[in-house]
């Protein structure tokens, strides 16, 4: 039988840092990009997947206001399923 696809293996996993920096991580793949390209990476992923997904989550240098902007870029996407994750993360995982 097929191998059946797991959905969390879709989700993008977008680390806030510092600097105006994130981290992007698409499946088990992590790069560190700046802010400005997340608006394009993001209208790349809706195209790419059936069931976009983004968990949002900080690092220990992140600045708030640069989340939120990061935050808006992925609503601006219309990417319903967004989980934010409340803890923080040491950099880069």
């Amino acid at each position: 039988s097929p191998k059946q696809e797991n959905p969390e293996d879709d989700t993008v996993t977008l680390q806030v840092s510092d600097q105006g920096t994130c981290y992007w991580t698409y499946r088990k793949v992590t790069e560190l990009i700046d802010v400005s390209e997340v608006k394009p990476r993001l209208d790349n992923y809706i195209t790419s997947v059936a069931e976009p997904r983004v968990l949002l989550t900080t690092d220990d240098k992140s600045k708030f206001g640069v989340a939120v902007r990061v935050l808006d870029e992925v609503r601006k996407a219309e990417i319903k399923k967004v989980s934010i994750e409340t803890r923080v993360r040491p950099t880069g995982r």
